[in-house]
């Protein structure tokens, strides 16, 4: 038997800090495997994180309602270690001199007699949350935007937790009672012209964490940009065709990102060293395909949901699939799986109308493919004879950001090559 530190585990790649909002166990209760130990809140996602050991709990380090930083050891479990995970640092009960664990974070002393501090532990984590409204990061970012008051919100979240939709339907009633006169037209001949005072904004933690995150793989990958022009007039056809249809069907609209998921998918078969990660001094060339997709959180930070084995998904499966990552980012209901073990990431900017984006790369992998706005523009067409004519197509331009030590030009260039026939000459009508 072993002391284990289970500790707070990354939950995506640019989060720093969680608020433990609930413990699904308590000191010396029995946990096993995969059993849920805890429930987190991020400014990303909303997490229940099963345990990764088999054990009995001797210590709870962090109450209910207290944010800590990604890599706190959360508790103590006397147990087993079961599977390698980042969330728990296994210690030798022993200390035995060629051990390779780390030292205890707490004298062993203190552990030896974990039940005279069993019930002060659970008192004083029942009176930290007696204390104190449990509050996600996101959600006191709000109260306080707003200058809203705690106690005068309803929470209908779990033993009445205060969700964001809560604090949101606060601010949108506000915003329908309040009926504010226009200013009388100032008189501009007479009106002094004064200056306005800059303001300082501070990095919040995701802005922080993606600084980071960016600038780490700015310097550490050899960053390259291969754009190639795509011709979506196929593509516009078969969604023109099904809109209505796909619409009363599923609920939401078929844009052009499956289409262009399901050619990637096929193109990363034919070229892998796309599906790769920078290891060591090669490549590490995943068997599995996991695309990610990066979905904006109003505007204050991304995070990258992962569709896993895509490979083995067709158009109408992929849609599905990117629609309820999509919907479980905004709402902050994602688990675990859902933003860990991309292999390759799609950034899906085209909504914006963008012209072309050089994307910073999503490290450790090797590439990051950004699809950029379609338009209405005139073209060059041929029929089957060669003859040349000009027609009004739907055109977009897909740019990838590649990492120079993985691959050359001309395997980037054969990439994005495969994927452009794909669009233009697949019967996506098959497909649907």
């Amino acid at each position: 038997m072993a002391l284990i530190d289970v500790e707070l585990p990354q939950l995506g790649e640019t989060v720093e800090e969680g608020t433990l909002t609930r413990w699904f166990k308590q000191v010396g209760d029995t946990v096993t495997v995969d059993e849920l130990l805890y429930e987190v809140s991020t400014e990303k996602v909303d997490a229940e994180v099963p345990s990764p050991v088999t054990g009995t709990i001797i210590e709870l380090k962090v109450a209910e309602g207290e944010t800590i930083a990604v890599g706190t050891v959360l508790a103590v479990v006397e147990g087993e270690f079961a599977r390698s995970t980042p969330e728990a640092v296994v210690q030798d009960s022993n200390d035995s001199a060629n051990s390779r664990q780390p030292t205890p974070t707490k004298p062993n002393s203190d552990r030896t007699s974990p039940g005279s501090n069993q019930s002060t532990k659970r008192s004083e984590i029942q009176n930290k949350a007696s204390d104190t409204r449990l509050l996600s990061p996101v959600v006191r970012r709000l109260i306080k935007k707003h200058g809203l008051e705690t106690e005068r919100i309803q929470g209908t979240g779990q033993r009445g937790r205060i969700t964001r939709n809560d604090v949101l339907n606060i601010i949108d009633d506000r915003h329908r009672d309040e009926s504010v006169a226009p200013d009388p037209q100032p008189n501009l001949e007479s009106a002094p012209r004064t200056s306005k005072e800059s303001r300082y904004v501070a990095f919040n933690s995701i802005r922080r964490a993606t600084a980071n995150h960016m600038t780490r793989s700015a310097h550490s990958s050899p960053h390259a940009l291969t754009v190639m022009e795509v011709d979506y007039e196929n593509v516009e056809n078969v969604r023109s065709t099904h809109r209505e249809t796909w619409r009363a069907e599923h609920g939401f609209s078929l844009t052009y990102l499956p289409f262009i998921m399901r050619a990637v998918v096929e193109a990363l078969e034919e070229w892998p060293y796309l599906n790769a990660s920078v290891e060591d001094e090669g490549l590490r060339v995943h068997g599995d395909i996991n695309i990610g997709v990066a979905v904006d959180l109003d505007y204050e930070g991304l995070i990258v949901p992962v569709v896993r084995q895509a490979d083995g998904l067709r158009l109408e499966a992929l849609a599905l699939a990117v629609n309820n990552l999509a919907l479980g980012a905004r709402n902050r209901r994602l688990n675990l799986d859902d933003i860990s073990g991309g292999t390759f990431t799609i950034s899906n900017n085209g909504g914006f109308g963008t012209y072309t984006t050089a994307a910073i790369i999503n490290q450790p992998q090797v590439a990051v493919l950004s699809t950029d706005g379609v338009t209405r523009r005139p073209v060059v067409v041929a029929d089957r004879f060669g003859n040349e004519s000009i027609a009004v197509h739907s055109v977009g331009h897909l740019a990838m950001a590649w990492d120079h030590r993985a691959f050359d030009g001309s395997y980037a260039a054969g990439f994005l090559s495969t994927i452009k026939r794909a669009i233009e000459t697949r019967d996506w009508e098959v497909e649907l």
